[in-house]
């Protein structure tokens, strides 16, 4: 029976390590800094001083803009966005990877060269823009939705991760009278829930952090996202709807951990579904990543 003699770190390990934990505080301290100014007691918050720990835990900040109706509305607005807009990226990208993985379908080369040629290419932001306001969604939430149904990127993952399920599956289930409609839904979809739960989250959190398009498309500020709101609250603090969020009421609650306290409600979310969810991640791309 042999044993390994296990390697001792060199000094060449030492200084990896040292260089990853260095930029992993480098990382955490911002974060750090954020939470705890939110829950730091307005009574004793001092600005332009680094809080790494709340001197006196307070709930007043979050209490405060949870109270507010420009923060309610845009939570409201960005949760609406992230769960229409993620069921029907989920539907259109399998549904559409799916009949890619069919070569005898009609018109297969051509459709895969036009899936193919947005992923080197993009019509840029004014037709993009000038397409939403002849469709007449300008100001309404189905601008953003529709406007990012799917792209190439997902389309080749999904379709690559689809071919790799063995075929004898389909053919069983053609030859028991299944239609393809019923193959999809009873074989494919089953087999495919890595990949569903891996882009379920890819999907959520470009939908949740959705702040260009909903800046230009949104012209209701009764209708803004997340994002925009938090950009208004933090950089634009002296603006009328960071003035109705509360972030100019000094004598109510300090500016900084009402923008702390935004910051990391708008993060929370993601937050909490991330740890459910990252399990899949590399079973679910690196599946369709590798077909033999």
């Amino acid at each position: 029976m042999s044993f390994v003699k296990s390697k001792k770190p060199t000094a060449f390990d030492w200084v990896n390590y040292s260089l990853i934990l260095l930029i992993s505080l480098v990382c955490i301290f911002p974060f750090l800094y954020v939470f705890s100014v939110s829950f730091t007691d307005p009574e004793v918050y001092v600005p332009l001083r680094f809080y790494l720990f709340p001197e006196k835990w307070s709930l007043d900040a979050y209490q405060y803009i949870l109270s507010t109706n420009s923060f309610l509305n845009a939570f409201k607005s960005t949760v609406f966005i992230t769960v229409v807009g993620t069921a029907l990226n989920l539907i259109v990208s399998f549904t559409f990877a799916y009949g890619l993985t069919k070569r005898t379908l009609p018109g297969y080369k051509l459709i895969m060269g036009f899936v193919i040629f947005t992923l080197v290419f993009s019509a840029g932001i004014v037709p993009n823009y000038l397409l939403i306001r002849e469709l007449g969604l300008i100001n309404s939430y189905w601008s953003l939705i529709l406007s990012s149904l799917t792209n190439a990127w997902s389309l080749i993952i999904i379709k690559s991760f689809l071919e790799s399920l063995p075929s004898e599956l389909e053919d069983a289930a053609q030859i028991d009278g299944c239609s393809d409609l019923g193959v999809f839904w009873r074989i494919v979809i089953p087999l495919s829930m890595p990949a569903i739960a891996t882009f379920t989250l890819f999907f959520a959190v470009a939908h949740w952090n959705t702040y260009f398009n909903a800046l230009i498309y949104l012209t209701d500020s009764n209708k803004w996202t997340l994002q925009v709101l938090v950009k208004t609250l933090v950089i634009d603090s002296n603006s009328s709807a960071a003035a109705g969020a509360g972030a100019s009421d000094e004598a109510v609650m300090p500016q900084e951990t009402i923008r702390m306290a935004s910051i990391v409600l708008s993060m929370l979310p993601i937050l909490v579904v991330y740890p459910f969810l990252q399990k899949h991640f590399a079973k679910g791309v690196m599946l369709g990543s590798v077909k033999g």
